[in-house]
């Protein structure tokens, strides 16, 4: 398969591989650290989780990345990308170890989520520039491979993560602290990782005379340059229409999760054991979407273009979501699971290279910091929604309609607001 060709002469780039070792072991430590919080707070026996419960955590680890972002992207475009995977990871390391502190102190929770708060936001810098630095390390003609690869592989090393804190809380009772600092070990060594690369390799290609912003002058520099980089934006039609079907796309699987999660919880177990369990599985199961995802995409992009295939994306889902979710049963949930994943992903893909493609250098941190913006805001709204709909069990028939209809809406406006394809295919790019 031309694929497994185009995969084998990216890994022999040794910048590449090395970038992607950092983005491996930084998101195989989020997916720990993240399934240790969702544990924590969903599954402690001690604690009766509802919708609104699970829309607030998500509110209070998630809302704060819109005001984060902004200024992720712009000290990004000034700061050395290298320097911020190496000392963004050991202070995610040192903030995870307080975590695990906490809880097992037993303290308030407004105090833990505000600790969880403190290594999600790093989070916003780490993602961001390894978003930005990637065309520093492939040429512009391999960038719908490495797309697929480079985040694909990441968001399976988060599922890997979260496989094993799953494991380990299951193994052990009462075991989320010890799950967190295994969490804080991987930070550790991706930025012990992240020293194999070159100070200067990731850019940013300028940066204003060569020096830091103090924290001043980066709440100035946010104003006015995330304003420059929404301009920006604005003239890149190909970039804007993307992220914002992929915001769209977003919000549906953001509101499936909590079905998916309640109905693990209430639905298909009497005890939190075993919907950790299935939970465990699902999560798994949309991770082998995702790496189906990374197989297929530059494929099927090579024949229907990026705007192409975001499309079939998107109808697909449309009529999955009610054919599999209105049954509520495991089986076909686990089966839309993988679909979504896939379709998903496969939406990422494409969003990342046009962006990519389309943003000059200098804007790319702000504009990926944009698009982390929007990421966010769409999980909390669609949490926020699910949890005005959803039952305690997590079975709303309207929910999963409505999720359907916006998936239709979201194929719709992809297919009658322009073509992306011929200009961010891999023919053009050549």
């Amino acid at each position: 398969m031309p694929v497994v060709g185009d995969l084998r002469v990216l890994l022999r780039l040794r910048d590449f591989r090395n970038l992607l070792a950092v983005r491996l072991l930084s998101q195989a430590a989020d997916g720990i650290y993240q399934v240790a919080l969702a544990t924590y707070v969903v599954f402690s026996p001690e604690k009766q989780t509802s919708p609104a419960a699970v829309a607030s955590a998500m509110a209070v680890l998630l809302l704060p990345y819109s005001v984060i972002g902004p200024f992720a992207g712009v000290l990004l475009d000034r700061w050395r990308r290298r320097q911020v995977f190496l000392y963004g990871n050991l202070l995610r390391a040192l903030l995870a170890c307080g975590t695990g502190v906490l809880i097992v102190s037993q303290v308030p929770d407004w105090l833990f989520y505000a600790s969880a708060l403190s290594v999600t936001a790093v989070n916003r810098f780490v993602l961001a520039g390894l978003a930005a630095s990637l065309p520093h390390v492939v040429a512009p003609a391999q960038l719908v491979t490495a797309n697929s690869l480079s985040p694909t592989a990441g968001t399976l090393a988060a599922t890997a993560g979260g496989g094993l804190a799953f494991l380990l809380r299951l193994l052990a009772a009462d075991s989320n602290a010890l799950v967190v600092l295994l969490g804080a070990g991987f930070y550790l060594c991706a930025g012990l990782v992240s020293l194999r690369l070159a100070v200067d390799l990731l850019g940013p290609d300028h940066r204003p005379g060569g020096l830091h912003p103090s924290v001043a002058e980066g709440v100035a520099l946010t104003v006015r340059g995330m304003a420059e980089g929404l301009r920006h934006l604005a003239r890149r039609r190909e970039a804007a229409q993307a992220l914002i079907a992929m915001t769209s796309m977003r919000f549906c699987y953001g509101a499936l999760f909590v079905t998916l999660l309640m109905l693990c919880r209430y639905s298909w177990s009497d005890d939190e054991s075993t919907g950790l369990a299935l939970l465990g599985i699902a999560v798994g199961v949309s991770g082998a979407g995702f790496f189906a995802a990374a197989v297929v995409t530059p494929w099927l992009v090579g024949r229907l273009g990026t705007r192409g295939w975001m499309t079939a994306c998107a109808a697909g889902a449309a009529i999955l979501v009610p054919a599999l979710g209105l049954s509520f049963t495991p089986g076909p949930m686990l089966v839309a699971a993988f679909a979504l994943g896939l379709a998903t992903q496969g939406a990422k893909i494409c969003t990342d290279t046009v962006i990519q493609s389309r943003v000059d250098d200098d804007f790319r941190g702000r504009v990926f910091s944009v698009y982390d913006v929007l990421f966010n805001i769409a999980f909390v709204a669609a949490a926020g929604v699910a949890a005005l709909m959803l039952p305690p069990d997590g079975q709303s028939v309207a929910l999963i309609v409505s999720v359907s209809a916006l998936y239709a809406l979201t194929a719709a406006y992809l297919k009658w607001r322009g073509d992306v394809s011929r200009e961010t295919s891999p023919r053009a790019e050549s």
